[in-house]
C-alpha cells in the first residue's frame, strides 16, 4: 500500500508565497507522473501542474509563471513552490502520483489535502 503525505500549507498575504511538498512511501518501485490538483468549496478539481518521471512539466494557465513544480526521486517527494499568490489560488490542494507498486501493479494515488488561504 502506498501513501501519500502533503505539508506546507497555511494563511498567506497575497503577493506572498507557500511551498508545499508530498512524500509518498510505501510498497513503490517507481513513480511516474506526479502532480498538484487544487479544489475550492463547490468547484471542481482541477489540475495545477504536472511533473513527468523525466522532469517534463506543465502548468494550467492561471499560474504558469508564478508556481514551479519540481521532484526529488531519492526521497520520492514532489515539490509546488507558489509565489505571487492570489486569493483566487485559496483551495485545497491535493497531491496525486501515478506509482508502479513493487507487486507490479500502477495506479494513481491521492493525498489527504492540504489546505492553501490566501488574503487580500
Amino acid at each position: 500500500q502506498v501513501q501519500l503525505v502533503e505539508s506546507g500549507g497555511g494563511l498567506v498575504q497575497a503577493g506572498g508565497s507557500l511551498r508545499l511538498s508530498c512524500a509518498a512511501s510505501g510498497s513503490i518501485f517507481s513513480i511516474n507522473d506526479m502532480s498538484w490538483y487544487r479544489q475550492a468549496p463547490g468547484k471542481q478539481r482541477d489540475l495545477v501542474a504536472a511533473i513527468s518521471g523525466y522532469g517534463r512539466t506543465n502548468y494550467a494557465d492561471s499560474v504558469k509563471g508564478r508556481f514551479t513544480i519540481s521532484r526529488d526521486n531519492a526521497k520520492n517527494t514532489v515539490y509546488l513552490q507558489m509565489n505571487s499568490l492570489k486569493p483566487e489560488d485559496t483551495a485545497v490542494y491535493y497531491c496525486n502520483a501515478d506509482i508502479n507498486t513493487r507487486g507490479s501493479t500502477r495506479r494513481d494515488y491521492w493525498g489527504q489535502g492540504t489546505q492553501v488561504t490566501v488574503s487580500s
